[in-house]
């Protein structure tokens, strides 16, 4: 009998609990061979895309903040929110410097790990991760290091895939997905305000569950 996608994320496969050295290079090696391939992890992203537009709408007027990519990749949505706000101070990390070649001029790219940031406490007045946390393996210290960079009063969003659509993709042995309450607890306690909302790619198609966005404030 097949079980259903959130109980099979939690009995039928077993994760790693734990990013150790030898798993954390296993993820940096996976992804500097992706940021060979561009059609899987292109450079850019089209701007009307709702993941850009609910970020961009969240935080507003970007002038003089200092905001930070949390596993931004090859930089395409850090990208977009500096040419929207060019006063902007950008800052993206990624665990793979050959993503991290790709990112644009004008974009602080720094090699690192979501769940050890190299950021002083209160750093950043808006931070985000997109389809990147997924991939911490340990979410909650992730999110705990997010909310300790973000200033008092500052932004956070996170864009991801809900685990009860889990099994949707072949996945890498360490992803993990999470639920919008299990998500919403771990910002709870750091931040006093956080949503979430179910979200599309496109204005014109409706959401089918398999994303979600958290917002939150600290």
């Amino acid at each position: 009998m097949k079980l259903p996608p959130v109980l099979e994320r939690i009995f039928g496969r077993r994760t790693p609990d734990a990013l150790n050295p030898e798993l954390r290079r296993e993820i940096r090696r996976s992804f500097d061979v992706a940021s060979h391939d561009e059609e899987h992890f292109p450079s850019t992203i089209d701007p009307r895309i709702l993941h850009v537009q609910a970020l961009l709408k969240f935080f507003g007027d970007l002038a003089d903040k200092r905001v930070l990519d949390v596993g931004c990749g090859k930089g395409r949505f850090a990208r977009v929110l500096l040419e929207r706000n060019p006063g902007a101070v950008m800052f993206g990390l990624d665990i793979s410097e050959e993503m991290l070649a790709s990112v644009p001029a004008g974009i602080g790219a720094v090699s690192g790990s979501m769940t050890e940031l190299p950021f002083a406490d209160s750093s950043f007045d808006c931070v985000y991760a997109t389809e990147s946390l997924e991939h911490a393996v340990e979410i909650g210290r992730a999110v705990a290091e997010m909310c300790r960079v973000l200033k008092p009063g500052g932004k956070l969003a996170i864009i991801d895939k809900n685990a009860e659509h889990w099994g949707r993709f072949k996945t890498p042995a360490w992803e993990k997905w999470f639920t919008r309450g299990e998500l919403e607890k771990l910002l709870g306690e750091k931040c006093h305000f956080v949503r979430s909302e179910y979200i599309s790619y496109w204005e014109d198609v409706a959401p089918d569950g398999l994303f979600l966005v958290w917002f939150s404030q600290k």
